[in-house]
Order: structure tokens, then sequence, then C-alpha cells
């Protein structure tokens, strides 16, 4: 608690210690009588006062410490202890915990209700620290993040949230009014609200994903930032059925089938652009898993120019998209950009004089002058068949989402050697195993060998945080060991670091870039197609014949500033 005396005046201390003339202090008293405001506001709003010089004869008067809150990383079970609504009300910030006593630094540590509050809430004995207010506030923010739900399901469960007036669903039927109407909880003012918030939350995130996962006593939420899962604070168990049958009302799925796994999608207007949301419900012990994938148009990039790819992979893929027929292949894991990469690539290549169709499963951005297929294999619509059927259509550019099996690769394939452009994706490690896996589906070697004329490995890099990089020295043993040389920059290398700020919530890092190896068809490779070659050789061939690996591009762009050695590391595999 804080001291009960005070020994000195605030303004005998700033005397003192020459942080104030007489007459500025004589002025601030003067104009201080009648207000609400104390001394120290006023010296500090007439610059007279510094916000450090004030933390100091705080510190004198009271007899209590002062600290510098921008150096301390604060644990999140200290966190937890303080809710995110009291710390930025009362403008305190908990640093640690011994046995029963909660040290506080505070901007105002004569807070006497701040104080009460808290100590009520935790137990704890409260030892407030004075620390510099504008220090506090970034400190607050970085280490509790923006308002999001965790800090608001009390007021939306409360109904004094405001995320219902911000947002709406874009055509909810009256059918489906009605159907929800069978469920009144579902249609109950705070499920709206608290879905709303999820949702909400999600874009001012920069979310891909949000997970709502089920659990024998609680429900956890996680949104995919930056391609890593962040928890936030769990919503009432209570409301799981209500939310989950609120999701499926907005989407238009059975809200009475639990037994099943069901997927949709829906459409919400925010801050005036649209945001689709694909959804997939799944079955689990405890209830209904709900994975939503977020599709904000307005963070589409479809200039291929702009993705950021490195010389040579840019230079091979413009090329191959000039051709007239064969199939370009794009692999990687689930979220690595490869569906953002093929609508560039259509975006660059569609002209009036092109048909252009799309298979897809399912259709997650449309296309402008572009045919766009879903699959839907429940009625026998799956890629193979509805390629089928695109062949027929007269196209010139065919995509199709994904190449799952033998009968669909080969189709494309035959495609590709009768004069159509074929854009698809493939489930490989890198580039060179794209040639392999297609013959270990049950193709002809000859007839991969004729008609890929493009493989391409995508993955996404973490870029580096802008406001808070540094430049740091590699040691050259280490640059050695990750196959770094000064031919893949131009100049003299900078790598950097992200030293972790507001606007990277303290990780040091600050939305993606993309990252590619693009493997022409070169005339040393078709040999080794042939005879079935190990991927191996045909990856060591083609580094020969001019071929940048993703470890070169990625370490590239390390070598720019744009991320960092950790992170290629991460996401790449030695050559």
């Amino acid at each position: 608690m804080p001291p009960k005396t005070r020994k000195r005046r605030l303004g005998d201390v700033l005397l003192e210690q020459g942080l104030v003339t007489e007459k500025q202090l004589q002025e601030a008293v003067a104009l201080q009588r009648g207000s609400n405001q104390n001394l120290a506001q006023f010296l500090l709003e007439r610059g007279y006062l510094a916000e450090e010089d004030l933390v100091i004869a705080l510190s004198e008067q009271l007899g209590i410490p002062h600290i510098r809150v921008a150096n301390y990383h604060i644990p999140d079970e200290i966190l937890r202890e303080v809710p995110a609504s009291l710390a930025r009300q009362y403008l305190m910030l908990p640093v640690s915990v011994t046995g029963d006593v909660l040290t506080l630094a505070m901007a105002d540590p004569l807070n006497i209700m701040a104080l009460d509050d808290l100590q009520m809430l935790t137990s704890y004995e409260i030892e407030p620290v004075v620390a510099v207010k504008s220090e506090l506030e970034s400190a607050i923010e970085r280490h509790y993040g923006g308002r999001q739900s965790s800090d608001l399901f009390d007021e939306i469960i409360a109904g004094n949230g405001e995320a219902a007036t911000r947002m709406e669903v874009v055509e909810e039927t009256q059918d489906i009014a009605d159907l929800a109407s069978m469920t009144a909880e579902a249609e109950d003012g705070p499920v709206i609200r608290l879905t709303n918030l999820i949702l909400l939350n999600a874009l001012e995130l920069g979310a891909s994903d949000i997970h709502v996962e089920p659990y024998e006593k609680n429900l956890r939420i996680r949104y995919r930032v930056d391609g890593v899962l962040e928890e936030t604070k769990s919503p009432p168990k209570s409301m799981q059925n209500a939310l989950i049958s609120r999701l499926k009302i907005m989407s238009h799925l059975d809200i009475a089938e639990h037994r099943l796994p069901q997927d949709g999608r829906f459409r919400i207007v925010s801050k005036g652009h649209e945001v689709d949301f694909r959804i997939s419900f799944l079955p689990t012990y405890y209830g209904e898993k709900v994975v939503m994938r977020v599709l904000d148009k307005s963070n589409l990039t479809l200039d291929l120019d702009k993705l950021g790819f490195e010389a040579q992979p840019m230079e091979a893929f413009t090329e191959a998209l000039k051709l007239p027929f064969g199939m370009i292949l794009l692999t990687g894991p689930t979220g690595s950009g490869k569906t953002t990469t093929l609508y560039s690539a259509l975006h660059k290549i569609n002209k009036p004089s092109h048909n252009i169709v799309t298979v897809e499963d399912p259709v997650e951005y449309e296309l402008a002058g572009v045919n766009q297929v879903p699959t839907k294999s429940e009625i026998g619509l799956t890629f193979a068949a509805a390629l089928r059927s695109i062949l027929r259509q007269d196209p010139d550019i065919v995509m199709v989402g994904e190449i799952r099996d033998e009968e669909t690769a080969d189709i494309a394939v035959k495609a590709a050697l009768t004069g159509h452009l074929v854009l698809s994706t493939l489930h490989t490690n890198d580039a060179a195993s794209v040639f392999t896996r297609l013959t270990d589906m049950g193709l002809e070697p000859f007839l991969v060998q004729s008609s890929v004329m493009l493989a391409a490995a995508q993955r996404l890099l973490k870029r580096v945080c802008s406001s808070c990089k540094e430049e740091i020295q590699v040691p050259e043993d280490v640059l050695k060991r990750i196959q770094f040389n000064n031919s893949l920059c131009e100049g003299k290398p900078t790598f950097v670091r992200g030293r972790g700020c507001n606007h990277c919530k303290g990780t040091g890092y600050k939305g993606r870039l993309a990252v590619i190896e693009a493997m022409p068809n070169y005339p040393e490779l078709q040999d080794l197609v042939m005879h079935r070659a190990p991927a191996m050789d045909i990856k060591r061939t083609a580094l020969k014949c001019g071929m940048r690996s993703l470890r070169q591009n990625a370490l590239a762009k390390a070598a720019r500033g744009l991320t960092t050695i950790e992170e290629v590391l991460r996401a790449t595999a030695v050559d």
C-alpha cells in the first residue's frame, strides 16, 4: 500500500532538486486552484516539467522506488493477475509477485481507489512503484495488446459491447431467420455480440484463421496471426452451443446436425468493405470444433510483381506464363500462399482474348473475368469430373485447385499436352519433388517430362517489424554453416532483428512475405526425369543450371533486412 503520510510536499521536492523554478511553481499553484487537476498535471501540460523528472520527484517524495517499465518483459502468469481493463483504466502494470506481495507500476501511486480495487480483486498485498506515464501506456499495449475479445467478453455478455453495431451479416435471408427462431439462444443479444466480436477481433489482428475449440471445462478461442496461433481469453463454456448454432445460422448450415462434419461460408460487412469467411465444423468428444478461414479481399494482392519474388524465380515464373501450353505446378504446405500466387498469375494473364476456367475446392476469392467452378464431391463433381467438363468449354487456360489423385493428374497432363496452359498445386516439399511425385502417382515419365514446364515451391516468412528492427553482426562461421555467400545479394549484406515494440506486440515481426524457388524444365533435367532419378539429383542439376533454392532466396531476403536468419532456418531446409 502507498505511504500513509507525506514527508514533504511535491512542490518542495521539485524546488529542492531544481526541476522547476519558484515562478513556475507559483504560477501552477495559482492556476490549479478551482480545477480538478493536480499540480503535476499543470506543470507537465505547460512544459515546465518532464515526465522522467516527475517520476524522480514522486519517488523522492513518497519514499518508493521508480522503474523503467520499457526494460521489463513480464510473464503471462503475472499479467493475468491484473485484468487488462483495470490496467488501462488506472494506468498500472503488474511487474512481479513475491510471496503474497504484488509489485505494481503506476503513474499515480496515490490513487487509493485503484489500489483498493486491485487488492480486493487479487487478495495480494500491493506494493506500488512509480513509472513514467507514457512508458506505462506503451508497456500496457505491448503486454496486453489491443482491445481484444479477452477484455470484452464480460461486456458482451452484459450487453454493453459495441460489436453488434459495427458489423452486419450479408444476405441473411428470411428462411434463415425462421430457422434461427427454433433455437432462441442463438439469437440472444449477448451471443450475437460475442460472435461479432470474435470476427471483428480477427480482422483487427490481421488473422488468417479463427479456431473455436471445445474442451471439457472451457471453450478456447485462438487466432492465427502471421502463421502462429495466439490464444485469447475464453468465453464462458455455457455459451458454446449458442455460439456454434449462431455460426451455423450465418453459414446456412443445419443447426440440428452435430454428428457429421459440415462446411460453409458467409460474408460480413465491416468498416465499409466485405469480408468472406470459409467455415468448417468438425465433431469432437466435447462438441463441435470450428475453424474459420478469413478471406479479406482488402488485404489481397493480385499483382505478381508485388509479391516480392527474387529475380531468378520471378523471371522463370513470368516466362512460363507466356507459354501457350504446358503445366505450371506450385507446391507448399497449407497456408504458404499458393492460392494467392496462382490468383496473381491468373490476374497477370487475364485478357479478353483468353478463356480462363478454374475448378477449386472451394472458391476462395472471386476473380473478375474468370469462370470459377466450385467442386461438390457429394454430387460427384470432383476435380477430375469438373476438369473433363471444362475441357469441353473451349478453355485457353485452366487452373485446378489441387492435384490429389492419379485421375486428376492424368487429365491435367493430357490437357497440357493438347494446347492448354494448366496451373495447379501439389503437395511436395520442394520443386524437384514435383517430378517424382507425379511418376509415383502412376504417370509415365515421358508424359511428365513433356508436360511440366515449371515446378515451384513456396513458403511464407515472417517480416521483421519496420518500427523496431536493428542491424546485427553475424559471425562468419555462422554464415558459412547456413550456406550464405555474398553472391546472394547486391552489395554488403544487412542482417537485422526486431527488438519488439508496440507495433509488433513485442514479437519483432509484423506481417509476412513470400519466398519461392522456381525450377524450369531445363533440358538437362529431361533425361533424369525419364529415368526416374531421385528428387535430390534433379535438384542438384537444376542448381547447376541456374536455379536458386528456397534457402538461397530466403537468405537473400534476410541479407536485405526483410526477415531474420532465424526465420530462414525455420522455414527452409539445407540444400
